[in-house]
């Protein structure tokens, strides 16, 4: 049992400094207690990947990561051969037969494992993050559905590896594309959207010990307006977080209109962005 209930969760998770709430912390545990992948899909910057790294970081368990992209194949996922190694070793055999070769050089010695070959491997407890899936191409979702259904890896030469403790599963997705319904069946889904300006005030403070709690409010309170206007990338808490980072390296205490206008680059990377929300509010 990876959490004894949702309590649990959001306790051990606030422990490990990620403030969630009810859904969150209902989905976290449903995921360990029924043992399915959870899907958190949301627009980037809203703490998916963090709350993976925020369930390994509260059970102890090792995280193994798989960076998904677009031409990621089954070589770089689950394994592939050494073919260096495979190769010296059929100069090495000298004339010795091709059954007796192949015998010797498709074994452990000679596998690479990659990510999911890893986590469904490891004998101790493991977070398996599998991160931004609508990146990867959609054979990419065909090759998941067998790890994610039976926690098995089939492979031709060694034959089927089952998971003997099964891996705590985190997908995410920026929803930049619809996953397939087979891959979706086999998650919990959770939707992340960006937190209420209370919620991201207690992330600030949370994440950047020595705020004041009125600037850390205002801050919050500045980031959900600029979220609400028609930007092309809207602030991520990340870049809450850095912001108020930055006000304390800079030992300003308020965020004045001369304050917000001269560290606006620290929230808003495009300059349309930047000169849509200096009109809106007046900078």
């Amino acid at each position: 049992m990876w959490f004894a209930s949702p309590a649990d969760v959001r306790d051990r998770l606030a422990a490990a400094d990620y403030l969630s709430d009810d859904s969150i912390a209902t989905s976290v545990f449903l995921a360990g207690a029924l043992g399915k992948p959870l899907l958190a899909e949301g627009p980037a910057g809203v703490g998916k990947t963090q709350l993976a790294k925020a369930v390994s970081a509260a059970t102890g368990a090792a995280l193994v990561r798989l960076q998904c992209y677009e031409g990621l194949d089954e070589a770089r996922a689950l394994y592939e051969w050494n073919y260096k190694k495979q190769l010296l070793r059929i100069q090495a055999g000298g004339g010795e037969g091709w059954d007796a070769a192949h015998d010797d050089i498709f074994t452990e010695e000679f596998l690479l494992e990659r990510p999911l070959l890893r986590a469904i491997r490891a004998e101790t407890p493991t977070v398996l993050l599998i991160d931004e899936i609508d990146k990867a191409d959609v054979e990419v979702e065909g090759l998941l559905l067998e790890v994610l259904s039976d926690y098995q890896v089939t492979i031709p030469e060694l034959g089927t590896i089952t998971a003997t403790r099964r891996p705590y599963v985190v997908l995410t997705s920026n929803a930049s594309r619809e996953l397939s319904e087979a891959l979706k069946r086999r998650c919990l889904y959770l939707h992340l959207s960006y937190p209420t300006p209370e919620r991201e005030r207690d992330i600030v403070l949370t994440q950047v010990p020595g705020i004041e709690a009125d600037l850390a409010e205002r801050l919050a309170r500045t980031v959900a307006t600029m979220r609400a206007l028609e930007l092309k990338k809207s602030p991520s808490i990340a870049e809450t977080i850095d912001w108020a980072n930055t006000l304390l390296a800079l030992g300003r205490t308020e965020l004045d209109e001369a304050t917000m206008d001269a560290t606006l680059g620290v929230v808003l990377k495009h300059a349309s962005d930047q000169t849509r929300t200096r009109k809106e509010l007046g900078l």
